[in-house]
């Protein structure tokens, strides 16, 4: 596939349909300097849009043809014009970027409720994050309206990102006073002294996901003050004990290793204009055998209450590099097959136990 000339106007052509269901569409897009950043290097972004889609997207000039089964057609054509206006907004286009724009339309054509012209912002002052998938959107919407959330769902899902955005956000406008982020020391039993170092030393390999996400939100000088004068605490769930988190924005992380003791403690630290954010997935628990997920307790004691919100994000929703998605995919599918397998022989089980029972009672 050949570069095109780099051609703030976008036109469509008329559709073209044959009687076998092809269609083919030809944008023409107005602006030379933009069009480069659309295809990306080597034409990259396109070859993805025609490997996620299916559809066949040729370039020439300042014209793109996109062909192939006519829905496929429609999804790629809205893709190209989304990524299109984040450019001409000055925004960056990347491969997240690309593989964000084609998950969206591709659920807005399977459920066209979505409404993509009004997705959720959260704008912190390094810019605004937007959603890259309906779950992240309804998981966003449910942050603005909920004063407790829980986010499940497998890694990858943006589920802590999300969260310290909203935080971020909300500490910048002054509608908090403070962050405190919490992890479990599932690892360590959260027995952290034979480990080396000061207490400081000891913990922060456990919250370093939480540190990334800060620094993604706020520059680095202002991460450091904030941390210095307590705007922004990090500390482990041992940590919080004893404690009442009023006018906060308190995130838990790892909720799945907590055991139901120690969510219970946690939640209940909740005071007067905090907000509180559980996230955690139930498939990845750390936990010794036998002991019980708080998180899987939580929710089956808490979801359904008024002023509480659970998200439940899933492998459509996952945004790292496609194959966190693939390989969460094929461990929920074993993980099914597995648990069809254990059904399948409690049924024989019972067969026989059924099929026994009458020549045991002959016997008698």
């Amino acid at each position: 596939m050949g570069a095109c000339l780099r051609l703030t106007h976008i036109a469509a052509s008329p559709a073209i349909a044959s009687a076998h269901g092809h269609r083919a569409v030809t944008l023409t897009f107005g602006d030379n300097t933009l069009l480069p950043l659309l295809l990306g290097d080597h034409d990259r972004h396109l070859v993805r849009i025609e490997q996620a889609l299916g559809v066949r997207v040729s370039c020439r000039g300042n014209r793109l043809a996109i062909s192939g089964d006519p829905a496929r057609v429609e999804v790629a054509q809205a893709t190209l014009k989304e990524l299109w206006r984040k450019l001409e907004r000055g925004e960056h286009i990347g491969r997240a970027e690309v593989e964000a724009a084609i998950r969206l339309h591709e659920a807005a054509d399977a459920d066209p409720r979505l409404p993509l012209s009004d997705l959720p912002a959260i704008r912190t002052r390094r810019g605004a994050v937007t959603p890259r998938s309906p779950g992240q959107a309804t998981y966003m919407d449910a942050l603005t309206a909920h004063e407790m959330v829980f986010g499940v769902g497998p890694a990858g899902t943006g589920k802590t990102y999300l969260a310290v955005a909203q935080g971020v956000a909300l500490l910048q406008a002054g509608r908090v006073d403070r962050i405190v982020l919490s992890r479990p020391a599932v690892e360590a039993g959260e027995r952290l002294g034979f480990l080396p170092g000061d207490m400081k030393e000891k913990v922060d390999p456990y919250l370093r996901p939480l540190y990334d996400a800060l620094h993604d939100m706020m520059p680095a000088d202002q991460v450091i003050r904030r941390l210095g004068n307590g705007e922004i605490e990090v500390a482990p769930l041992a940590f919080m004990r004893g404690r009442t988190l009023a006018h906060s924005f308190v995130i838990l992380d790892e909720a799945q290793n907590t055991t139901p003791v120690q969510i219970k403690m946690f939640l209940t630290r909740m005071g007067e204009g905090t907000r509180m954010v559980i996230t955690g997935d139930p498939s990845q628990v750390d936990l010794p055998a036998g002991t019980k997920s708080g998180l899987k307790d939580a929710l089956e004691t808490l979801e359904g209450l008024p002023g509480i919100g659970v998200i439940r994000l899933d492998q459509r929703d996952v945004v790292r590099h496609p194959l966190v998605a693939a390989i969460v995919g094929a461990y929920e599918q074993r993980a099914a097959a597995e648990g069809e397998k254990r059904r399948e022989a409690r049924r024989r089980d019972q067969s026989r136990a059924a099929e026994a029972f009458p020549v045991i009672e002959a016997v008698k």
